[in-house]
Parts: C-alpha cells; structure tokens; sequence
C-alpha cells in the first residue's frame, strides 16, 4: 500500500451536503446561475477577441499538432513586453501559473534549504515548497506588517539555509501589494543572503500601483504569470514564468508538459494580451466600483470588516470573528442564495476562522445582490445564535 507523502495537505472544510471538494465542485460548476465569488475568477469579459481568437483556432484543427514546447515564440514575446521585461529575461509557457510555482520550488530548493511564505496566503505555494524542504509560514494578519510579509519579517526570520522568499503580490487573498521600496529592500535581502524571490504577479492588473522586482533584482526573481485573472481565462490552464536565461534553462530541465501547452489556450492568450488595453480599464473600473459596494455593506454590521481596503487584487476578505458567526456558516447561508464563496481555512492555517473570501470581478448586479444577501445573512444568523 503506497502511504500518504509527508507534505500532502487535507482539504480544511468541505461545504455541508457534499462529501469530498471534487463534489462540490461539479455542482458549482454545473449551476449556470450560481454568482462566482469563490475563486478570484474573472467573468467580465464579453467579445473581447479572446473566445474568437480560441474558436478559430478549433476550426482549423490547430489541436491535432503539439505546440512548440517553451510556447509559441509570438506569446512569449508579448509577455515579456507586457512586463517590460524583454531584455536578459526569457519566459515560459506553462499550464496555468500553479505549474509555473511548482517548477521554482522544484527548481531552486533542495532538501537543506527553506522557504519564507505568509499566513494568510496562496497555501499551495507551501504544499509544493515542503516538498524539497523546510517552509517558514509567518503570520502576517495584523494591521502592524501592513498584512503582507514584510522585509523585516523577512530578515527576522531567514537564516543561512534560506533560498527562497515567496512574495503574492497583490496577496491572495487579503489584496495588500507592496512598495516600491519594500521592492529594493528584497532587493537588498536577496543579495545579502544570497536568496532567489518568487514574485506571483498573479493578480497585478487590478492595482492602483505595482512594482516588478524583476527589475530590481533580474538574476533573483521568478516572475510568475497568469492568464486566468485579469484575462478571465481560468479554466483555459495557462501562465507563464518569467527570469533569467540562466534559471529558464534550468527549468527546462524538470518541465511535466515537455510536449507543450494547450494550443487553444496559447492562441486565445495572443488574442489576450493583444487586445488587453482595449478593456483593461473597464474591467478595473468595474472591480473597484464593486469594491466599495461590498465595503458598505460590510460597513453596516457590528463586529466585521476588510482588513486590507481598498484592495489591490480582485478580491477581499471580510472579518467576522467577532460577529460570533463562522466563516463557514456564512459560506453555506449564501450558497444555498446562488452565491459561491470561500471561507478563510482554504488560505489560511491560522486565521481561516476569522474571515470570508470573496471575489468582485463579476457583473455588478450580482455584487449588489450579494451586499443585500451578506447583510441578511448576517441578521439571520445573529439570530440563529
């Protein structure tokens, strides 16, 4: 009998009714109807050029052939000059960021070394990074560390076996980002230490103001990069990983989809990327007014807030702890109203009790209708208590 590997993780919870997260997640995906708030999708988009670009590729039969394996050169160009990141970089496509994660740990750790991450944060970063060796999770869920792994916490915490820091930026699933000089000091950290930085850029187009670490340490950063966010192109499985040649070379080495990424995919990202200042603006519009819909709301109840607002990525997480009402009971109030959301155990080992995840690129009729169902709830359930 094969045994369970030492860094695999439970699932926390699984919504009442269903029992196991495939389950659940079928029946989500099957309701046409169901308000998608749960995983930081993006259902802005309309006739973008994206779904034309992926349909006339299926007509064609493009399908039949496997992709250059690194990616069609033509995508890998427009990443890198979306990024500003053309000159001593390369990149690869991958199947959805999450690929690009695991090949950085797969990559740089080895057995000796740590990894420095937050709690609250993207926890599979950790199941991967523990994989090839020690994770350092820190709390970061206080207002004095701005919610975020700070520099300082960072250097409070490495020693000499640390190799790598994971930086989300905007941080799922709390939206904090960091500053330019937050930036330079990893910088400084980095080559003090002699440490690589992954920076998860998964969620940049939302924010006010961002800043590539790439550009300030280019031999150090992994720069990954998703299309499932800002491109609405989650369940397409594509993302890229920027950084030096060097560290690219080494990747190719440990590659699973040696035979290249979904070609469909490839093609509706050109499409993508082409197109993206046509509507980029629109989208941020529309999240950051749905935003502060949600902040009134959450504004009206005794006992709950948003610890990070505004925030930088397409989501936010809304405390009630001391509202008395758990996260998964309010999960479970508004899935049964048509509104899929996700409590805070799925992004955090210890404050997970304290908060609801919710995500707000979506039409904002159905942000409003969430503010009045987030409000009942929270009256029903006081009295349920």
């Amino acid at each position: 009998m094969i045994s369970r590997k030492k860094y695999a993780r439970e699932v926390k919870s699984i919504p009442k009714g269903f029992d196991n997260p495939n389950e659940f997640f079928t029946y989500v995906y099957n309701d046409q109807d169901i308000i998608w708030m749960g995983q930081n999708t993006n259902h802005l988009h309309s006739k973008d050029g994206i779904m034309e670009a992926m349909v006339s590729s299926i007509k064609k039969g493009d399908y039949a052939k496997y992709p250059p394996p690194d990616g069609f050169p033509e995508l890998q160009d427009l990443v890198q000059e979306d990024l500003g990141l053309t000159h001593g970089f390369d990149c690869l496509i991958t199947a959805g960021a999450t690929e690009s994660l695991y090949h950085t740990a797969n990559n740089i750790l080895e057995p000796e070394n740590n990894t420095l991450t937050c709690d609250p944060g993207y926890l599979i970063i950790d199941n991967f990074c523990s994989r090839f060796g020690e994770v350092r999770s820190i709390p970061i869920y206080n207002p004095e560390c701005g919610y975020k792994l700070t520099p300082q916490l960072a250097r409070e915490n490495l020693d000499e076996n640390t190799k790598l820091i994971c930086l989300i930026d905007p941080l799922n699933p709390l939206g904090s980002s960091y500053t330019k000089q937050e930036i330079k000091e990893f910088k400084e950290i980095s080559e003090e230490h002699d440490i690589y930085l992954l920076h998860d850029i998964t969620y940049r187009d939302f924010a006010r103001d961002h800043h590539l670490m790439a550009k300030y340490a280019p031999d150090r950063t992994i720069t990954i990069y998703s299309f499932s966010k800002i491109y609405g192109m989650a369940g397409l499985r594509i993302g890229a990983m920027i950084a030096s040649p060097e560290l690219i070379s080494s990747v190719r080495t440990i590659l699973i989809n040696d035979l290249g990424t979904n070609v469909v995919s490839q093609k509706g990202a050109i499409a993508a990327v082409n197109s993206k200042y046509e509507w980029l603006d629109r989208i941020k519009d529309t999240t950051r007014s749905n935003q502060e819909i949600i902040k009134k709301a959450v504004d009206q109840v005794d006992g709950a807030f948003i610890p990070v607002y505004p925030s930088d990525a397409n989501m936010l997480a809304i405390d009630i702890y001391d509202t008395g009402i758990k996260p998964s009971e309010l999960a479970d109030y508004l899935l049964e109203r048509g509104i899929f959301t996700r409590e805070g155990t799925y992004t955090s080992k210890l404050y997970g009790h304290r908060y609801l995840r919710v995500s707000f690129s979506i039409p904002t009729e159905h942000v409003k209708y969430f503010a009045e169902c987030f409000l009942e709830a929270m009256d029903q359930l006081k009295v349920e208590k």
